[in-house]
């Protein structure tokens, strides 16, 4: 394409020769050639604009997977308000996202720290540094930003009032997390592996790769869910009163399922979504190579990640515990894909595998430290998201495989780029993935910690017991979800059934005088 917009008609007018219309010709040759080339950007454009939107698409329904997964693990008679948070990390999220955390985000030309054009959107599509920033990229963007609010909403579950989701979505989605995404995705970040290259303008020559939100998206909202437990403390029943965990099951497998296979569906939007653009060709020999082949690559690293973890749960969990628990393994499942988020287009598919093993046992690990730790998080979300997407940038500082990221990020300012350090490329990149860990762990417990405490400094966190034990649906939403019978509800069984618990050795207690077991 660039070839045919270079047409001079001077010089193709020296190749016509002397006849008395080679001028014009020339003339009307070249115009034709400009405007072939123009329609061809013109539909590459179009193809990428369209590829971004269906990939914001993608990731905006992962809404709905969240919704699902939240209202299966927690109990039936808190199902509506779980729900409804869902609705408001999407609607809030939307209007604080486009007023604020945009411009924070991606308002360039900034500074390292924070963004500080296009509030509003204003002044939107732009051109800067060579990307384009139009409505699309925007949306996507939004996409990203009310996921982080949603995997929040999962920790501090079945206890929070409505105001309090209310005020820490709007703040996460509007503050908090566009300055993380500006340090590591926008052209100007300090953490940034795309700014632009300069000698010594990348942190450690490499920047921190975190291509699809490893630590942008999941640490941030696991963080922000960790403090928002902690500072609100654990579920009335979570613990008893010698200090020993007791399991508040969710009410639906069904949905936690139907959940995490909409989620997984949408991690294709979230992944391969993050290269923006499809028709990029990486200029090698290669017959068909360029950035679609990348974007199928990814598609695969992100599946075998998912699958690796939620394997390697089933069995090990089997060990643990002596059963199959179909909730352990969709956690475990997306744990690997919150694991692969970093490094999904970086690294080979095997390493993917190992990506996987790995998450899911980062996510036992820290689950069996809240329990130790009497840390109450009904979706598991800050072990999850926080614990497996730390894992994640560290893996891609391991992994990473030095012809991807020379074709996705450049070269750097030496003309070289590092990579992973089992991959040959040294210890920079693993020391700039470290920093983006600090970074962000530092950032989040300064913001949204105080922010929780004022919270309950206002009593405007925590619902009252009574309300807690009675069920938010019924107290603060005018009903219930679906008519349904909790397991904590039958303090007072009907005669004739004996409460009986069922260890997981596999044994069952024999009925007594013709009674039902019931177990809890």
């Amino acid at each position: 394409m660039a070839s045919l917009s270079n047409c001079s008609a001077p010089e193709l007018t020296t190749l016509l020769g002397s006849t008395a219309n080679a001028t014009a010709a020339a003339e009307y040759i070249c115009t034709r050639f400009t405007n072939t080339s123009d329609s061809f950007t013109n539909i590459a454009f179009a193809i990428d604009n369209t590829y971004l939107l269906f990939s914001a698409y993608l990731v905006f329904a992962m809404q709905l997977g969240f919704a699902m997964l939240c209202a299966g693990s927690v109990r039936a008679k808190n199902t509506m308000n779980i729900m409804l948070t869902n609705v408001l990390d999407a609607a809030a999220g939307g209007l604080s996202y486009y007023i604020f955390g945009y411009a924070f985000a991606f308002g360039v030309p900034s500074n390292s720290f924070i963004g500080k054009h296009h509030f509003g959107l204003k002044n939107i599509p732009t051109e800067y540094n060579n990307s384009s920033y139009d409505y699309s990229f925007f949306l996507y963007q939004w996409a990203f930003a009310i996921a982080a609010a949603g995997i929040t909403s999962g920790s501090i579950a079945e206890r929070t009032q409505f105001v309090a989701y209310l005020i820490y979505s709007s703040f996460l989605t509007g503050f908090v997390y566009p300055i993380v995404s500006h340090w590591v995705w926008s052209a100007d970040g300090w953490a940034s592996a795309s700014r632009e290259i300069k000698s010594g303008s990348l942190l450690f020559d490499s920047g921190a790769i975190d291509f699809a939100g490893s630590g942008v998206v999941h640490m941030v909202g696991g963080i922000a869910g960790l403090w928002g437990a902690l500072i609100e403390g654990p579920r009335i029943g979570r613990f008893d009163r010698s200090g020993r965990s007791v399991a508040l099951r969710g009410h639906s497998g069904s949905l936690v399922v139907l959940g995490t296979f909409l989620l997984w569906f949408g991690w294709y939007g979230f992944n391969p979504g993050s290269f923006l653009q499809i028709l990029k060709s990486y200029g090698t020999s290669k017959v068909f190579y360029g950035q679609w082949s990348a974007i199928g690559r990814t598609a695969v690293t992100t599946t075998l990640a998912g699958c690796t973890a939620g394997l390697t749960t089933l069995f090990s969990r089997r060990l643990l515990v002596g059963h199959w628990n179909v909730t352990d393994v969709c956690n475990g499942l997306l744990g690997g894909l919150a694991a692969i988020t970093s490094g999904c287009s970086v690294v080979e598919p095997w390493a993917a595998v190992v990506c996987g093993f790995v998450a899911a046992w980062v996510l036992i690990g820290f689950n069996k430290l809240a329990e130790k730790c009497k840390y109450d998080d009904p979706l598991e979300a800050a072990q999850l998201h926080g614990g497996c997407g730390a894992w994640g940038l560290l893996f891609t500082g391991l992994f990473a495989k030095g012809q991807y990221v020379k074709e996705i990020y450049g070269m750097g300012p030496s003309g070289t780029r590092p990579y992973g350090v089992f991959m040959g490329g040294g210890g920079k990149l693993f020391a700039a993935q470290i920093i983006q860990i600090l970074a962000i762990i530092g950032w989040v417990s300064a913001t949204m910690g105080p922010l929780f405490y004022i919270l309950k400094k206002l009593k405007l966190l925590r619902v009252s017991t009574e309300d807690e034990m009675a069920g938010m649906d019924m107290t603060r939403h005018g009903g219930v979800a679906y008519v349904y019978h909790d397991e904590d509800a039958s303090s007072h069984p009907p005669a004739g059934f004996a409460m009986r618990r069922i260890e997981p050795d596999g044994t069952s207690p024999a009925p007594t005088n013709g009674s039902s077991n019931i177990v809890v």
